[in-house]
């Protein structure tokens, strides 16, 4: 039998090595493998020995070629294809082992320049594996290290390895290749051409989860492969607690993605993908403490996002109520010490975040929504504060005070499922109406919800309002200043009806309906 053994990552490429010697294989290899291959006293030829032709262009070309290609591609079974090997002098190749050029590593360092990053682009690599994997009945392809050890105990317990593991060892040869030629795609593309024809989108498992969204279904947690691009799941790292769950990382990213568009100091309490507090305040801790007012039924159980680092003070208010997951840019050692007396709370540290506005636009930072057979892609509803522009549409004009919060209400609202109002004062969420078929029951859910608290409150709406009953719910309540997208047939109505109450009302022009 005979292997060629061409690897850049070199794990346990010399126990494998050695391995297939004692099974009698004899190992062909190429370049830096073959080096380290011999210096582990290795019985390695080189690939020219098979091909009878140098490696040309430092390595450019080296494994294409016939020599090579005819003895891995040959099928055993068919004698015309053994025969006309023979004829030819190709003897057959029964193991590749080949896993690709960094080209990954090559490319996420920013200093790359595009001609180191073209040497980095593997040709003859692919080939192998591909080849390979094609005709993986015959011959076995090994492209992750990580398998080697299973396979060696599978060949030495049964005297072979099997169709049903060749098969499998194939598939993820093909996925291997197919993730590397997405990278390079990535890479190469026009980042301008947002909506291309073929997107490919590279993804690499980081952990199977405890369970989905109900513990009957299972869950694990993929990360984009992207020369280009950092996001959350690149940067989450747990810290404490127990095993995430699909619905953590839901709402954990509902967390950041809130507090991440607040550049004060800023904490969130989600439930269900939604705000049910949310509080900007220069004492992180007052912020805490208005943003569990907001609703402190609703945050039992529920996830905190914090967009400064968290210390031991505000960590010691925090364990006073049950949640299930904390995340924060970072959490200080004394922080992590005090949240250590609830073992089963998830703590996560994200480093920098970034509001929306300031994420590239590019294909790979598009919002993907799976439906059945397919995607939707758009770009993310990000807004930064210099882009709204406001409108007063009634006799009144807001206050300073009212103008303050109705721009923090204008982003919260951003983060609620539609229709979707949301109360504020005093830079705190007091009031959230999510996801209701209409817009008058949003606006009654929100002021239920405030209770006393809306009494002088302003209110934000993600859409216009179709009729004048939100705001005449919105009045009832105490509602002192709206803020809105307008755009509605019976605006003239909607501000009628504002005018009747004294409410200050403003328009923006843009809608945030989230569905």
């Amino acid at each position: 039998m005979r292997a060629i053994l061409s690897v850049s990552d070199k794990t346990g490429i010399i126990e494998l090595a050695k391995d297939l010697v004692s099974k009698g294989v004899e190992i062909f290899s190429t370049g830096g493998t073959l080096t380290v291959l011999r210096e582990a006293d290795i019985p390695a030829k080189s690939v020219t020995d098979i091909t009878g032709f140098p490696e040309i262009m430092e390595g450019r070309v080296k494994t294409l070629h016939p020599q090579i290609h005819g003895g891995i591609l040959a099928r055993r079974s068919r004698p015309d294809d053994m025969q006309e090997i023979a004829a030819l002098g190709i003897e057959p190749i029964d193991i590749v082992v080949v896993n690709l050029y960094p080209f990954e590593e090559t490319v996420s360092n920013p200093n790359t320049d595009l001609s180191t990053a073209l040497e980095n682009i593997d040709i003859g690599g692919p080939t192998l594996i591909r080849a390979a994997a094609k005709n993986f009945v015959d011959v076995l392809v090994l492209t992750d290290p990580q398998d080697y050890q299973s396979v060696l105990e599978e060949w030495s317990q049964h005297g072979q390895v099997s169709q049903q593991t060749r098969r499998w060892l194939a598939a993820k040869a093909f996925a291997h290749v197919s993730a590397y030629d997405a990278l390079i795609n990535r890479y190469l593309a026009a980042e301008e051409e947002l909506f291309p024809n073929i997107v490919t989108i590279p993804l690499r498992k980081v952990q199977d989860l405890v369970y989905g969204e109900n513990p009957h279904q299972r869950a694990a947690l993929y990360a984009e492969v992207s020369p280009r691009y950092t996001g959350l799941v690149q940067k989450l790292r747990q810290v404490g607690g127990r095993d995430l769950s699909f619905n953590n990382i839901l709402d954990l990213y509902a967390a950041v993605s809130v507090v991440a568009d607040f550049l004060g100091p800023t904490v969130t309490i989600i439930k269900h993908g939604i705000p049910c507090g949310l509080a900007t305040n220069p004492d992180l801790q007052v912020a805490f403490e208005r943003a569990l007012a907001g609703d402190p039924v609703s945050a039992f159980g529920g996830i905190v996002g914090v967009n400064r680092e968290i210390d031991a003070g505000l960590a010691e208010v925090m364990t006073q109520t049950h949640f299930d997951l904390i995340v924060a840019p970072s959490i200080t050692e004394e922080a992590k010490q005090v949240f250590s007396k609830k073992r089963r709370l998830r703590l996560l540290e994200v480093g920098e975040m970034k509001p929306s506005w300031e994420e590239p636009l590019t294909p790979w930072t598009l919002d993907w929504r799976r439906i059945n057979g397919g995607f939707l892609a758009q770009t993310m509803d990000a807004v930064s504060p210099d882009e709204v522009t406001t409108r007063v549409v009634t006799e009144r004009q807001p206050t300073l005070e009212e103008t303050t919060d109705l721009l923090f209400a204008w982003r919260a609202v951003e983060h609620v499922r539609s229709n979707a109002i949301v109360l504020a004062k005093d830079l705190s969420m007091v009031g959230v109406g999510s996801g209701q078929t209409s817009r008058v029951d949003a606006v009654r859910h929100a002021v239920e919800k405030a209770g006393p608290r809306a009494e002088g409150s302003v209110m934000a709406s993600d859409a216009f309002f179709p009729f004048p009953d939100g705001i005449e719910e919105a009045a009832k309540g105490g509602v002192t200043a709206v803020i809105q997208p307008g755009g509605s047939i019976r605006d003239e109505e909607v501000i009628r009806a504002a005018n009747k109450h004294g409410i200050a009302m403003v328009f923006t022009g843009t809608r945030h309906f989230k569905h």
